[in-house]
Order: C-alpha cells, then structure tokens, then sequence
C-alpha cells in the first residue's frame, strides 16, 4: 500500500496543469451504454476511478478501441456486480442508461467514500415515476422496464447522480419528462451539453428545471472533458497554505465563484483570467472565515477538507473560522488527524469550529476518504517536519499525479510503499 511522505515549509510559487473533471468524466463515459456507434473522450483522466469504471462498462458490452474511443455495439449484460460498485458510488450512474437502453438493470447498491448515508431514493423513485418497477433484492436493485414513459418528477434533493441518472434514462422515454429541483452543478450541465450533441432533446440543464424529450435513438461523439474544480482549488489551497502563488489551467469561469469569494475573504489575491485562475497568499497570516457548504453555485461540500486545513493556520490573533457542512452527515473524517498534526479544531454536530494556530506539526495521519487525503497533504504542506499520509488510495481515486504537480511547483513530496 501506498503512502505520501511530505516535508513541510516550502512556499509553493508557479503553474500547475489541471486534469478533466473526474466528476463529468464518471457519467460522461456512462453515456456511451446509450449508443452503438463509437464515443470518444480525448482526455480521460488518469485517476483509479476511471479505471473502475471502464471495467465495469467492459462487463455491459462496452468496448474501448484502438482509437481509444467507447463503443456499446450490443449491450452484454446488464447486471453491475457488486465487486466493481463497491469501489465507487458514481457505478450508479449505469442505472439509468442500462434500464433506457435495455429495458432492464441489476445494479448493486454503491459503495465509495464514507462520507454519509447518500440514500439512492431519488433515483429510484424518479424511475418509478417513469414507469419502471423496482425491486431490491440481496443487496441489488432489480429494475424493469418495457418502455419508460414521460412523467413530471419533483426531487427532494437535488442530488447530482440522481439528476444525471433521470435524464440519462428519459432521453428513451416516450414524451416529455420534466424534472424539478435539479442539480445545477457544472458537471450535470455538461452531461446534457454532450446528451444533446449525440442527438438527445434537452432545455433548461443548468437550471434547477430540466425538461427531456424523448427521442428513439442517439449517435456517437467526440468531447473534451471539462477541468477539474476540485483539483483546481486544492492546487489553489496549497498556495494559501503556503504563503505562496499558484496558476492553475485550464479554467473554466463560473463553476467555483463560491470557493474564490473564500479565497479572497481569507486575504488571497484572486485573478481570473480567459482560461486560467491565479492565487497570491497574502503576505501575513491567512484570515479566520465561516463557511457552510450547499449544493452548486453555493459552496461545494467536495471542497470543505481543504479549507479546513487552510484554516487550521490562519491568523490566531482574529476569531475561529467555522465550517457548517449541510450536505453530507458524517464529513468531518479529516478533523482528528488534523488534530494530530497540531491543529486546534471542535466539532459540534455539523459544524467545526477552527482556531488558527501559529505552525502545524508533522505527524503520520491517515486518509478516511478522498477529499479528507487532500486536506492532510495540504496541511503537510504547511506542517514543520515530514508528515506521512497513510491509505493515498482514497487519493489516487480522484487525483491526478498530485505528488509531481506539487513538486513542480517548489513541493516536496515522495511516494512510497508502506
């Protein structure tokens, strides 16, 4: 098993290339179980998610072909065993293409970090509403259809694969689907962007009000991937952290205002450019803020950790920062292991209270889930001595060759085996 070793203090000054978004790539290549013909994504990103999710797309019938493109000619199965969903919760995403296409899918309840209970009741009801009926048996979800059909679904949340699985399904369906309370996070919006240029029907993505048309068939495709916000403002963070400048590229305008009005309110100097970000740690400490995460455009729950280990260091003369996390329940894994590195922070329910302290030390942590890795490679970043991070897997799930872009721009980072 893989761990990080960190040695601390360095200020962290240049450029970092940011990957494609695991989080649109994840159902973008889902999408592929909706056509025969060949879809290709010119910059899948090299992180173990996509991995995973490739085999288990192998598994339905989709082949990956010389040119790198997806092609589902024929789908061969539409069982997701619970071996391969086990790894990540996004293999719920096959649900909808798998029942819109086939008419029937055995999809395994999803595993992934454990962040919270992230019930999949809006996917399911959503179908039901669309005609499928749906039975959970030995840890499965049983679903079938003979045709979906158009329906008006309201959802209680809005949740991001459970927007994307509804709309993947009624691109199928007979008539017109209207969807309310959607997710309007970037990446749901580009999954309709690339549904439509494969020929689907779809107004309104971006807002919380999607309508579907039916239509009897999609082609394939060629897209880019959009980069990643959460990659992004963790490169952005471990140039808060430091007392240094990063610039991250590509960037796309709009999908994190949220994160760099934070920014700017900690005291960093934030300039946006045409397709790039630039942030300046101020010259002193970093500045106490209060925070509380809520779907997109609000403050994303993905981003939390970060933050947090930012705000372990900032100024300890001003009052504590506070963190409320309103998405998930139980996203609080990171806070006893920053503890252990020093750092000066009480839970209370879903909220964290953060005192800034004046240095973190270096300590062996471990990694409860992806974004929590992060926070601990931000805070060893920051922290006197060499911190080692044990179970990077989590890590690697979502980040791209993190240790070599750190350590371009000044880091000092090594990977090792435990």
């Amino acid at each position: 098993m893989d761990c990080l070793l960190i040695e601390g203090g360095s200020r962290l000054n240049g450029d970092v290339e940011v990957p494609s978004a695991k989080n649109a790539a994840l159902p973008l290549l889902c999408l592929s179980l909706l056509t025969e013909e060949p879809v290709h994504f010119t910059n899948i990103p090299d992180v173990a998610d996509m991995r995973s999710m490739l085999r288990l797309l192998k598994g339905l019938g989709v082949e990956r072909l010389s040119s790198g493109a997806l092609q589902c000619a024929k789908i061969a199965s539409v069982v997701a065993p619970y071996e391969e969903v086990k790894k990540m919760r996004a293999s719920i995403l096959v649900l909808g293409p798998l029942l819109a296409r086939a008419g029937a899918a055995e999809v395994s309840l999803p595993g992934g970090c454990a962040i919270g209970e992230r019930p999949v009741d809006i996917h399911l009801k959503g179908l039901q509403a669309m005609g499928a009926t749906i039975d959970l048996e030995g840890g499965y979800i049983k679903a079938r259809c003979k045709k979906l059909k158009g329906c008006k679904f309201v959802m209680h949340f809005p949740s991001v694969t459970g927007t994307i699985n509804l709309v993947s399904a009624a691109v199928f369906a007979e008539g017109e689907t209207v969807l309310e309370n959607c997710a309007r996070e970037p990446e749901v919006a580009e999954v309709c962007d690339a549904l439509i240029k494969m020929g689907a029907k779809i107004t309104g993505h971006g807002s919380s009000t999607i309508k579907i048309t039916g239509v009897n068939s999609l082609k394939g495709m060629t897209w880019q991937i959009q980069p990643d916000r959460i990659q992004l403002l963790t490169y952005l963070g471990a140039g808060a952290i430091t007392g240094g400048s990063i610039r991250c590229f590509p960037y796309r305008a709009n999908a994190m205002n949220a994160v760099l009005q934070s920014f700017r309110e900690m005291g960093c100097e934030v300039v946006e450019g045409a397709n790039d970000v630039r942030l300046t740690a101020p010259s002193g400490k970093l500045k106490s803020i209060q925070i509380e995460t809520a779907p997109f455009p609000g403050f994303p729950t993905d981003a939390q950790a970060q933050f947090m280990a930012c705000l372990t260091v900032a100024s300890p003369a001003g009052a504590p920062s506070m963190i409320t996390e309103k998405v998930f329940e139980n996203r609080f894994g990171h806070v006893g292991e920053l503890r252990r590195m020093g750092a000066q922070i009480q839970v209370k329910g879903n909220m964290a209270v953060i005192e800034g302290v004046e240095k973190l030390s270096a300590a062996h942590v471990m990694a409860s889930d992806l974004r929590a890795s992060a926070s601990l490679v931000l805070a060893g970043l920051a922290a006197e001595g060499k911190t080692k991070v044990s179970r990077v897997y989590h890590l690697d799930r979502g980040y791209e060759k993190l240790e070599e872009k750190l350590n371009a721009v000044g880091a000092k980072v090594r990977r090792e085996k435990e």
